[in-house]
């Protein structure tokens, strides 16, 4: 990208979500991967539509381009198509039947969803960037260095629609977590908001005081970029298809954590990475392998620019 002109009109993104975290980073991924691809000025608003109904809406704003993600974003694309009729409209997952009240659907393509203003892509967009890991990185350094090399992320989620968190794998991710120290590597675990309390207790009671291990539990600064950006292996626990498809833009090796339930169409999503060379299983040897990372979320903002700003015929 170009450097912005200041002789070219600003223009506005509107991002539209519920706000929770998981469904906001999609749409909001691919507004700042937009964003980066663009040579005008650009400003990003978030649009959050709150439980009550509430609509927070940015002042004296109008959008040019709006990208909504999650149910709540269906309902108010079709009330704000009415007031800005020149605005180019965006829909990341699958709408579900609300097909013709998005100029543009982006897709995963284990949603299989065949429609002519829809495009596939490999999972979700996300929010990682390559100058946003080297940051991270740079920013936790002397804690990170601490650490024995090389070096693992864990990176552990929750129970989802098809998965639970059971007490049997939270037994499995301690051994699994103890083998990796055995094997003379240091590990940088996480647990996010949908962690079991009794999980997240057991995990920070045996390795939180471990000096091979930094055990973040969501208090203080988040060091997650910085355990992407310094890992050499990265375990990611199979029902977040967020951690997986940012693990996959670091071009490092990542195996899945089994958890309690099936994935379903998400198999579909595994087997794309596996394709892709990203994951392999794990069968007790850490194995190195590069693949080139996943950069699906550029190649949907370059489409998302083809079709709202079509080049000059």
């Amino acid at each position: 990208m170009s450097e912005p002109s200041s002789t070219l009109p600003p223009l506005t993104i509107w991002v539209v979500s519920d706000g929770r975290r998981g469904i906001e980073n999609q749409a909001l991924g691919l507004a700042e991967a937009v964003a980066r691809e663009l040579d005008n000025p650009t400003r990003i608003e978030r649009v959050t539509v709150r439980k009550d109904g509430f609509v927070t809406l940015p002042a004296n704003s109008h959008p040019d381009l709006w990208i909504g993600c999650g149910r709540a974003a269906v309902a108010e694309a079709r009330r704000h198509r009415r007031v800005f009729a020149d605005c180019f409209f965006v829909y990341v997952q699958d709408p579900r039947g609300h097909y013709s009240s998005f100029d543009l659907i982006v897709a995963p393509a284990h949603d299989r969803l065949r429609r002519d203003n829809a495009l596939s892509m490999i999972g979700s967009p996300n929010r990682i960037a390559a100058s946003q890991l080297d940051e991270a990185r740079a920013r936790f350094a002397d804690e990170i260095d601490a650490l024995p090399a090389p070096r693992a992320a864990v990176l552990i989620g929750g129970a989802s629609k098809r998965y639970r968190m059971t007490p049997k794998i939270g037994r499995y991710l301690e051994e699994r977590i103890a083998g990796l120290l055995d094997q003379g590597v240091g590990v940088m675990a996480t647990v996010s908001r949908r962690t079991p309390d009794t999980i997240r207790k057991r995990l920070a009671e045996r390795f939180g005081s471990d000096p091979r291990v930094w055990f973040f539990d969501g208090e203080g600064d988040n060091p997650y970029f910085a355990f992407l950006a310094a890992a050499d292996w990265i375990f990611v626990t199979e029902e977040s298809t967020n951690m997986i498809l940012e693990a996959a833009t670091t071009g490092k090796p990542v195996y899945l954590l089994a958890m309690d339930g099936k994935p379903g169409k998400f198999s579909r999503l595994h087997a794309a990475l596996t394709a892709q060379g990203v994951l392999r299983p794990f069968l007790g040897t850490l194995e190195t392998w590069t693949y080139p990372p996943l950069d699906e979320t550029r190649r949907m903002a370059h489409a998302v620019i083809d079709r709202w700003q079509p080049a000059p015929q």
